[in-house]
């Protein structure tokens, strides 16, 4: 395919624009354009809301005549006309942060759900990929992302009459997704290359514009590749550990080269999990180049402005690689940078021998964070082996919790109401009112949310009608094409990967319970699941396979039904109508869980397991959890709450959930169920959004670490690897002397001498800890230096008073301090008493 493809030769002059428009994402978001599309062809635009798609299948003729009528021109120039004035606005970047990252940020990810036009994610990080993007957008963010273009990307789904998933892997058209072809400052195709076993392997640039944020894709069907190096980039998460290698090195190796070809000086590297990593390695190689210096110096130098986000919850779910297998495929690479095998397995090890990719990114990286107030104390625990004797809640983990893009999600009837509650940009800036529904009254709100309902009520209909129709009926054809779906009842969503730590059997857990629910006369319930499993999960395929056989018992036939092929289009419609939104994973597994915060906008409500997002969110006024108050340390990783939860579930269906719905007040309107819609879109819509969680990555991350980075001189890096290499000779004959104490009134002193062997006091810390206890909170106190020991060499004295507990609770402690290291991630080197 030559770049040919994409001139659009035979586009009349006066609609030139609708090839900008047609490769600007923004049009996912943006529902302003979809009239244009629809008067292109509005068959291929509903079937596909594919932009790029439309604009090269519409005929010459057809493209002729609208380029002479007054009608279309008209509404052609207002989308041109709003698209100029968006490039232009003023944003809340431009206005709040003086452009101190105007080198821009590199985002980098192995999947990403801009759209279901363009097929590059499989679930939940993949739609926070695209999520972050948009908003960051919105800001006015500069953030370049950086990922693969798949020729096949995730599976499509089916089920047979079984009820057994079967997989598809149709190949996306590169012509037909809505990207194009990536040039460089010559005007030729950008290209790049990552050295492999005895060969070179060759990757083509493609660009996806998303408003005003470009997504940079990489892809390795070069016909002058090999053929199995054509298919590196075939599908997503392949469960071959080689080929998610040589993935990994393209994302990484080939992402940053690209950046490099493009002369891209990003003043940040943001990398979402583990596969990413080798990005910071390549980046460090850039710098080792351009400054004549060793690969240490460059670690030091560029880590300070590395970001590492993971959002894993266990330590089972991360990368390695064999040793061997890294060897095969990294020493190429590796060798021609003057580097070896040997630096990365010794910043990745954490205890094992293979490479672990989240463990190179941790020891490539000036921050890292998780991506809930739970999940940082998750990642501080599956983390800690990389800080030897640390406390696990000194591990430096932060967290910013997950949010979503608002404008994505919203239904038009959503939209209009937030928009006459405050205003059309309301998405775009930090929105400041703190009830924007105040005035807002119960009719409207409750006609918004019927409106919805009805319309998810036919849509599932057409979507179970194509399921069904050329397949087994069961005994009620009526029930299998969702004719006894009811958009006046209470309607329960359930949708996302369908895995055993999910739970989505948590509802099946008592089925003749769930009978009575879904069959009750006055009070009827309705379930509509969605959901794939991974194609190696067998657990998760009988999972669906359950739920399946459940959906055809004669007595439920029609209240509940799984609608196939999960994607981004599904969803959207799901979390628009459904009145509650289910989710019920084993705590504390959930990193985040953005599922539900799509629902907030649309009124909808969340039933879900205290854990990940909610357990931040959650009130008794704007929904429902299941063992509400569940700490972190209440592991359930054995199941030993599967029972007492799946009862809790039922319970707050029986008692609080169904009731509600159908209590009326006296003008006919369920009042207790609206006041929580209100309070529910009031205190939440806003603060789980993209919006929030992209300015808090800017405040709290990005330009701190900028601004730290600007101080990592080559001088100054050079400094700190001497330093740490000094800490590193000496450390082993550190010692303790005697430790003394004193008890007063009310405090205890405690003194102690050090011996530091030629480490001067000014680049250690002597601290006090004690752990929390009944006598206490968990209490770090440091000890002063008193003065020297005249008749010891190298020895100190130190001293710290604190609050009095029994004898043996404090424990002193010696590590680094250097207040230009973010510690102890870039030196975790301590020594106990005793």
């Amino acid at each position: 395919m030559t770049l040919a493809a994409y001139s659009m030769r035979a586009l009349p002059d006066q609609l030139s624009g609708l090839i900008s428009l047609a490769l600007d994402l923004r049009w996912t978001w943006h529902h302003g354009g979809d009239q244009l599309w629809r008067a292109l062809d509005e068959e291929a635009w509903e079937a596909t809301h594919n932009a790029w798609l439309v604009l090269n299948g519409v005929a010459v003729e057809h493209l002729q005549a609208l380029s002479q009528d007054p009608d279309f021109l008209t509404l052609y120039q207002e989308q041109v006309s709003r698209h100029e004035e968006f490039t232009r606005a003023a944003t809340w970047y431009s206005d709040s942060c003086n452009n101190k990252l105007d080198g821009g940020i590199a985002w980098f990810c192995m999947e990403y759900g801009v759209s279901e036009s363009l097929p590059l994610y499989s679930g939940g990080l993949g739609v926070l990929a695209g999520d972050f993007l948009k908003a960051s957008s919105d800001l006015g963010v500069p953030v370049m992302a950086v990922g693969l273009l798949y020729q096949q990307g995730y599976f499509r789904q089916a089920l047979n009459t079984a009820g057994e998933q079967i997989e598809f892997h149709p190949y996306n058209d590169p012509t037909m997704l809505p990207v194009s072809p990536l040039r460089d400052s010559n005007g030729e195709w950008a290209r790049v290359t990552v050295p492999f076993p005895g060969r070179e392997v060759r990757l083509r640039g493609w660009k996806g514009q998303v408003g005003r944020c470009e997504l940079l894709l990489l892809d390795s069907n070069d016909p002058r590749n090999e053929p199995g190096d054509r298919g590196i980039t075939s599908e997503l998460y392949s469960g071959d550990p080689e080929k998610r290698l040589q993935q990994e090195m393209v994302l990484g190796i080939g992402g940053w080269r690209l950046l490099e070809l493009l002369d891209r000086k990003p003043a940040l590297c943001h990398i979402n999990e583990g596969h990413s990593a080798l990005a910071l390695v390549e980046r460090a190689h850039q710098w080792q180049r351009s400054q004549q210096t060793d690969f240490e110096v460059a670690r030091f130098a560029t880590r300070a402005t590395n970001l590492f986000t993971t959002h894993t919850s266990v330590a089972a779910g991360f990368d390695r690689f064999p040793r061997a297998l890294a060897a095969l495929y990294l020493e190429p690479w590796l060798s021609g940078q003057g580097n070896r095998l040997e630096n990365l397995l010794g910043i990745a090890n954490g205890g094992t021998s293979d490479l672990n990719m989240a463990g190179l990114a941790l020891g490539m990286s000036g921050r890292f964070n998780g991506v809930s107030r739970i999940h940082q104390k998750v990642t501080q625990t599956i983390f800690q082996p990389w800080f030897g004797r640390w406390p696990t809640p000194d591990i430096p983990a932060d967290y910013v919790t997950n949010g979503i893009h608002t404008p994505s999600w919203d239904s038009p009837e959503s939209d209009q109401l937030w928009t006459r509650a405050c205003g059309k940009d309301r998405w775009r800036q930090p929105m400041l009112e703190p009830e924007p529904m105040c005035d807002v009254d119960d009719l409207s709100i409750w006609e918004m949310r019927r409106s919805q309902c009805r319309r998810l009520v036919g849509y599932l209909r057409k979507r179970l009608h194509a399921q069904h129709c050329e397949h087994n009926y069961g005994s009620n054809p009526d029930a299998a094409c969702g004719l006894l779906l009811d958009a006046e009842t209470l309607t329960l969503g359930f949708a996302r990967r369908f895995t055993a730590y999910k739970r989505p059997d948590l509802l099946l857990k008592d089925p003749e319970r769930l009978v009575r629910l879904l069959t009750n006369r006055d009070q009827p319930l309705q379930i509509v699941l969605a959901g794939k499993a991974h194609p190696k999960d067998k657990v998760g395929k009988e999972l669906i396979r359950r739920w399946k056989a459940f959906s055809q018992r004669p007595e439920v036939e029609g209240k509940v039904v799984f609608i196939e092929d999960y994607d981004l289009a599904v969803a959207g419609q799901l979390i628009q109508g459904v009145d509650v939104w289910l989710n019920t994973p084993s705590h504390p597994w959930e990193a985040c869980g953005t599922s539900g915060m799509k629902v907030l906008v649309n009124g909808g409500l969340n039933l879900s397991q205290f854990d990940g997002w909610w357990a931040e969110a959650w009130n008794d006024q704007v929904g429902w959890a299941i063992r509400p108050g569940a700490s972190f340390e209440e592991l359930a990783l054995d199941g030993s709450h599967d029972d007492s939860d799946a009862r809790e579930l039922y319970e707050l269906l029986e008692q609080q959930v169904i009731p509600e719905f159908y209590h009326l007040d006296d003008k006919g309107l369920p009042g207790t169920w609206l006041q929580r819609i209100r309070a529910s879109m009031d205190q939440l819509t806003a603060r789980y959004s993209a919006n929030r969680m992209v300015r808090e990555y800017v405040s709290d991350f990005y330009l701190p670490m900028a601004a730290q980075g600007n101080e990592r001189t080559p001088e100054i890096a050079a400094e700190l690897v001497a330093n740490r290499k000094n800490v590193c000779r000496h450390w082993p004959k550190l010692r303790f002397g005697e430790l003394t104490e004193q008890t007063g009134d009310n405090s205890q002193t405690f003194s102690l001498c050090v011996y530091l062997d030629g480490l001067g006091h000014e680049q250690l810390t002597v601290e006090l800890v004690a752990e929390a206890s009944e006598f206490g909170p968990r209490l770090v106190q440091p000890m002063a230096m008193e003065h020297a020991l005249e008749g010891s060499e190298d020895s100190y004295l130190y001293r710290a008073t604190v609050p009095p507990r029994p004898a043996g609770h404090f424990t002193p402690r010696i590590r680094v301090k250097d207040a230009r290291l973010n510690l102890p991630l870039e030196d975790s080197h301590i020594l106990w008493y005793r």
